[in-house]
């Protein structure tokens, strides 16, 4: 597989879950989290599209950076898994709320607790394997804790 379409692969896969994760929010955003109690340091709406997808893009070239150097210990699990939590959390936070109510958003705030802690693993692991994958999946642990305290404000005032 030539380097362009593996890394092309890479940016696929990682909008695609993006797509895929934001379906639960897109129906949803007008609804009952139009409605909640946000926290007041929430940014506008637009914003999390545009970050969500630099993010996505990063953390695509990122697992590229590392797909090609030998050995990869793993590294590129710790991707996948982390991926699958990303793709767990909009469905628990938006899509569950109006079944679960508040809990919805507790477990919510879990999911994205391990997807800190595998997104971590993850920057550990891909920093040794390359730098530049490292340093480009920290910006991703930021905004992790960002939404986490976001997330976390949702869950006690709703």
């Amino acid at each position: 597989m030539s380097q362009a379409a593996a890394l092309l692969g890479f940016v696929a896969v990682s909008w695609m879950v993006s797509a895929l994760g934001s379906l639960p929010i897109r129906m949803n955003a007008d609804g009952w989290y139009a409605a909640a109690e946000k926290a007041p340091w929430t940014p506008p709406g637009w914003m999390f599209a545009a970050v969500w997808l630099t993010l996505y893009a990063a953390m695509a070239v990122a697992a590229w950076l590392v797909w090609r150097q030998f050995p990869r210990n793993g590294a590129l699990r710790l991707y996948g898994i982390q991926l699958a939590l990303n793709l767990a959390w909009p469905p628990m936070f938006f899509g569950m709320y109006p079944m679960l109510g508040p809990a919805a958003l507790w477990l919510a705030f879990g999911i994205l607790a391990a997807l800190a802690a595998a997104v971590t693993l993850t920057v550990l692991r891909f920093g040794p394997i390359s730098r530049a994958a490292g340093l480009l999946m920290l910006p991703y642990v930021s905004w992790l804790v960002f939404s986490g305290s976001l997330n976390l404000y949702a869950a006690i005032h709703n």
